[in-house]
């Protein structure tokens, strides 16, 4: 499939590099909208706006005149063997189309089984036979919608004994296949490093970094396995914590200052609490484009 477009028709009115923004919770609104500026970015996830009318649909239509706003579905199940939902996929277009989200994103996985809806997202086997139907429902969404698909990488509790792929090797093949781009969540690769073992840095060594679009933080819990060894959640309900503020910080130092949004799903805190969250991306945003802006600045100097 030719590398769709990335449906920037009018976005640059609201640009979002070098920015960061926060999930859009209608708890928040009214801090929202007591002051214009909050933060660069509101992302909301596709799902809570598929009806056709109403509150949510008000306030977010409010927001957007204010704010870019980016798009971020989590029940496409692109990972399913199965079709993908055309009813589904029709009410995504819809949105795309309402709101002309600056970036558009799904996830890596699937979370449909016949007419079985699941309220998790579940892991792939990363195999040539997974590999040409994950490619297959993308170039499906690309095409419905008109613009490149950023796919966010998995947290992951588990690994299939068989797979004919690592996951960064896996995502490279999408990637190439489809033209689409990635949305590299930080706190994920932090989950499933600690859940499986490996070494974070040694997997965002490997990530194709210069295909990310779009940067996901986000908090997590942490427990025990069964034999008594740390078993991470991507839960979505706290802080970042010092270790995923770490990573990201060598990521923005390697990839640059792309768009980078803090999540917050479950005990949503007050405003200001996830406010500050977002400025700390901010700064690290801010930090590194200062200093890249000293090296050309220096190396035109010389």
């Amino acid at each position: 499939m030719p590398h769709a477009n990335n449906g920037n028709s009018r976005f640059s009115a609201f640009p979002v590099s070098g920015r960061s923004g926060a999930s859009l919770k209608h708890t928040h609104l009214n801090a929202i909208f007591s002051e214009r500026d909050q933060v660069g970015f509101f992302e909301v996830h596709a799902e809570n706006y598929m009806g056709a009318g109403g509150p949510p649909h008000a306030a977010l239509s409010r927001v957007r005149r204010d704010y870019p706003v980016l798009l971020h579905g989590v029940c496409m199940s692109i990972g399913a063997p199965q079709p993908l939902d055309e009813a589904h996929l029709a009410r995504f277009r819809s949105l795309v189309e309402r709101y002309e989200p600056a970036i558009v994103s799904e996830h890596l996985a699937w979370s449909t089984h016949d007419d079985v809806f699941y309220n998790d997202l579940l892991p792939l086997p990363y195999t040539n036979e997974t590999l040409r139907h994950v490619c297959e429902h993308i170039d499906q969404v690309q095409a419905a919608i008109g613009r490149r698909l950023l796919l966010e990488n998995p947290s992951t509790y588990l690994v299939f004994a068989e797979s004919d792929y690592d996951e960064t090797g896996f995502i490279r093949e999408i990637v190439d296949r489809t033209g689409c781009g990635l949305l590299l969540d930080v706190n994920n690769v932090f989950v499933s490093a600690t859940n499986q073992g490996f070494s974070a840095l040694d997997y965002l060594a490997d990530f194709p970094l210069e295909h990310v679009g779009e940067i996901h933080l986000a908090g997590h819990r942490q427990q025990s396995d069964d034999e008594g060894e740390p078993l991470l959640i991507d839960s979505h309900d706290g802080p970042v914590c010092d270790a995923v503020w770490k990573l990201y910080d060598i990521v923005i130092g390697r990839a640059g200052t792309i768009p980078t949004l803090v999540e917050w799903d479950g005990d949503i805190p007050d405003w200001p609490i996830l406010k500050a969250e977002a400025d700390a991306a901010q700064a690290v945003l801010d930090r590194h484009a200062a200093t890249g802006a000293r090296k050309i600045h220096h190396a035109a100097a010389e």
